[in-house]
């Protein structure tokens, strides 16, 4: 599914050489490559970067650096990785799950309003699997209504939203709040666990930072509850290096996924990714869509043939156990429909033709048998 191996070899020498500046220093915790890192970062995006340890915790402080009220709503789409519900949840307030588009497998903007309520504090869309939700459509709905946006652009760093204007700004730049991942699989990736918050608003900037150090202004002088979060100097050292190629990064994984669309969308019985209009797609994922019946059967030859591939996700997050007491019963099929017909396949930057054409091939051997 990913090949960080043969991508380390790519870069090898810029790695080992920002890897060893590091360890000569002995400046582990906050050495400066860190606050080079969230510089560099600011000047890619367009907005102000507080490092953290990980994605996770970046929802967290970004929630907290809101001043939300235990029991206080949160609209989040039902089809996404669990993090973000679990850190609403364990602050106390509450999910509300949103259906998903089945297109594009983002937040329904259709599904919003009707799911507002008197507690209703945030919508926190999900750029999922590489590009941006209905950023400009939510963000009339939030103004409308007085509410927060809380983008979680985990999956879609690099990602372009093109607003009707023509105006273009980067995934994470365009709400109030944003959280990332630098897990070793997203489109930038560390070597182990980091996520920062991002943000125009200088001061929800400084609040997070503040947070994300145990609540402190400066040293021994704490002005808030915070949390110990911090992006490791090693990891900060590798981002360096490899923001400075992600848009050539970017790149490859949008060849392959040409080419997987080429050769897959003359396959009636399945569906290749959508392209928003509104928004560039960066593959951290590709995924396609056939029939419940058959999206396993086609996992498994896939598996038998040496090809790796997975369902993102298997249950949606309403059904999930952790979860299921904030589920209200409302209609949220597109999200349980994908559950059993999304199937992702091999995406990274070290994909070649070849491989691709085997993986393609294999797939039209299967609708053939």
């Amino acid at each position: 599914m990913v090949d960080l191996r043969n991508q380390y070899q790519r870069i090898q020498h810029e790695i080992n050489e920002a890897i060893q500046e590091v360890v000569e220093s002995a400046a582990f915790i906050n050495g400066p490559e860190v606050t080079i890192f969230a510089q560099s970062l600011e000047e890619y995006i367009g907005a102000k970067v507080t490092p953290c340890a990980n994605g996770t915790d970046a929802i967290q402080i970004a929630l907290m650096a809101l001043g939300f009220e235990r029991g206080d709503e949160i609209i989040v789409p039902a089809f996404t990785y669990a993090a973000a519900v679990e850190a609403i949840a364990l602050l106390g307030l509450v999910p509300v799950f949103a259906d998903v588009d089945q297109s594009t497998f983002n937040i329904d903007t259709n599904s919003i309003e009707s799911l507002i309520t008197d507690r209703t504090k945030a919508i926190l869309p999900v750029h999922l699997f590489g590009q941006c939700a209905d950023m400009e459509n939510i963000l009339a709905l939030a103004k409308d209504r007085s509410l927060y946006v809380i983008e979680d652009n985990a999956q879609s760093m690099g990602a372009n939203y093109i607003f009707s204007s023509g105006n273009v700004q980067k995934a994470g730049t365009i709400g109030d709040i944003a959280t990332t991942s630098f897990f070793p699989t997203k489109t930038l990736g560390c070597f182990g666990d980091g996520g920062a918050i991002i943000s125009q608003n200088e001061a929800l900037s400084k609040k997070c930072k503040m947070i994300a150090n145990h609540g402190q202004s400066k040293k021994y002088i704490h002005e808030t509850i915070g949390c110990n979060s911090r992006l490791d100097t090693m990891q900060a050292a590798i981002l360096n290096v490899k923001l400075k190629h992600l848009d050539h990064f970017i790149q490859l994984r949008c060849q392959a996924a040409n080419q997987y669309n080429e050769a897959l969308s003359a396959i009636d019985e399945l569906v290749i990714p959508k392209k928003s209009e509104f928004s560039t797609h960066v593959f951290h994922q590709y995924t396609i869509k056939l029939d419940a019946t058959l999206r396993d059967e086609l996992k498994e030859f896939l598996f038998s043939n040496g090809i790796p591939s997975m369902v993102y996700y298997p249950l949606p997050l309403h059904k999930q156990k952790a979860y299921q007491s904030y589920y209200k019963n409302q209609g949220l099929t597109s999200s349980e429909l994908l559950c059993k017909e999304a199937l992702s396949l091999p995406m990274h930057t070290e994909l070649n033709e070849d491989q691709v054409a085997y993986i393609t091939n294999t797939i039209k051997k299967f609708f053939l048998k």
